[in-house]
């Protein structure tokens, strides 16, 4: 729960080129993690605040569709991202590395979407997914969405990094479950 009091241990904030602290003002603390808080004012953490992106207007938690995108038996690891889009503003792209063994191939695709549906809102579906050799990592393993949505905002196609990309409405047995005849 939020408390009025400062705990001890908690920095006084970033220190700027200038030399002068922001961050820490007043009681809360701006640490750039984005949380719910509920009627009894616990918090949830979210994720980032540079990965929560919007789509539709609806916020889009890269963490939870990540989490979804593991459940399925050929994923290995995957980092969502927006990809722009038109109409929404974005939609949810996954960058996908598959287990041993599996096929980058349409029925690979189509076996994930189906999976997606099965889990996911509409408004929280991955709509393109690129199924890749290697996903860009930190030093200490962490997979750099940073790297991932700078490639995508630019369409890239030529660096190594890209996969073989797939598209939801790509696939035509997946418009029933999209509400669509």
């Amino acid at each position: 729960m939020l408390g009025s009091d400062r705990p001890a241990g908690l920095m006084q904030g970033y220190q700027g080129d200038d030399g002068k602290l922001s961050g820490a003002e007043g009681e809360l603390y701006r640490s750039g993690d984005v949380v719910f808080e509920d009627d009894e004012g616990y918090l949830t953490f979210v994720g980032r605040s540079d990965d929560v992106f919007k789509s539709s207007d609806y916020r889009i938690s890269p963490f939870e569709l990540e989490s979804v995108l593991l459940e399925h038996e050929l994923v290995a690891e995957a980092a969502v991202v927006p990809s722009p889009d038109p109409i929404r503003l974005a939609i949810p792209k996954a960058f996908v590395l598959l287990t041993s063994g599996a096929e980058r191939s349409p029925e690979t695709a189509l076996s994930i979407f189906k999976h997606l549906h099965t889990r996911l809102a509409p408004f929280k579906r991955i709509r393109r997914l690129e199924i890749v050799t290697e996903l860009p990592k930190t030093i200490s393993g962490k997979i750099r969405r940073v790297q991932l949505r700078r490639l995508e905002r630019d369409d890239d196609r030529n660096d190594q990094l890209r996969g073989r990309e797939f598209r939801e409405e790509d696939f035509p047995e997946l418009a029933k479950a999209r509400g669509e005849t």
